[in-house]
């Protein structure tokens, strides 16, 4: 794949990023050089994968496991309900390569864990987090400190969603927010998986954005805050995070 310059379909299909101030040709550009991995495919992952793609990342790498259930479709939006049963990884992958054919996609058919985050987070610039439990988010943090990379958190519960950027050479890790995660994964309460359907896009949408932005060289990331939605209120709340000096992971 040729990353130097954009070629007429490209420049056709990336006109309204091209229009845009402090973006042009030159941030479409580092579009097509970076190098995303997305953790999981559910309802973070169908959205933020899907912006992606369409925005032009040149490689995007897919971690999934799992097969499409009916519970899933009220917020998944990458799948149908004739795919009840299938690999939520091969029709995501098949789905955004015909979205954008520019975009070279990797699957990784197998759940990330401390064993193997390391090898697959290094080929990638930055990881946007699509899980839904604590466990894996420690296992991407834990890689992504060791191997300076950022880290786009995003989650959603009922009607809230919360999005944050860490990157610990610049501020705070998400150890640095949950120093108490579990070490082993936990049975979650009815109330724990309910969720409005809107609620993951607005948060995937987001995540989606703060990759974009930090691809691009755009200064205005959520590095040291935390982003909070609430949908019943439609509002949004920033607060700040602190890097702890104390972190068992990041800190000195």
């Amino acid at each position: 794949m040729h990353t130097q310059n954009l070629d007429p379909l490209e420049l056709e299909r990336y006109s309204r990023h091209l229009a845009l101030p402090r973006f042009g040709e030159q941030g479409q550009l580092r579009l097509k050089q970076a190098s995303v991995l997305i953790v999981g495919l559910g309802g973070l992952g169908s959205v933020s994968s899907l912006y992606l793609t369409s925005a032009g990342v040149g490689k995007i790498g897919l971690i999934e496991d799992d097969h499409v259930n009916l519970n899933n479709l009220q917020r998944q939006i990458l799948y149908t309900t004739g795919e009840v049963g299938q690999s939520k990884l091969a029709l995501a992958a098949q789905k955004l390569e015909a979205h954008n054919p520019t975009v070279a996609i990797k699957t990784h058919p197998h759940r990330l864990n401390a064993d193997n985050a390391g090898a697959i987070v290094q080929e990638y610039d930055l990881v946007v987090d699509g899980t839904d439990n604590l466990v894996t988010r420690r296992v991407i943090n834990q890689a992504c400190v060791a191997l300076d990379r950022p880290y786009i958190y995003g989650a959603v519960n009922l009607y809230d969603g919360q999005v944050s950027m860490f990157h610990a050479s610049q501020g705070p890790c998400w150890a640095c927010l949950f120093p108490e995660s579990p070490q082993e994964p936990q049975p979650k309460r009815p109330e724990q998986l309910a969720v409005l359907n809107t609620v993951p896009a607005v948060i995937g949408a987001l995540q989606a954005t703060e990759a974009i932005k930090w691809i691009v060289g755009m200064e205005q990331t959520l590095i040291g805050k935390l982003l909070i939605y609430n949908a019943l209120q439609a509002s949004f709340e920033k607060i700040g995070i602190e890097k702890n000096p104390q972190c068992s992971v990041c800190g000195c």
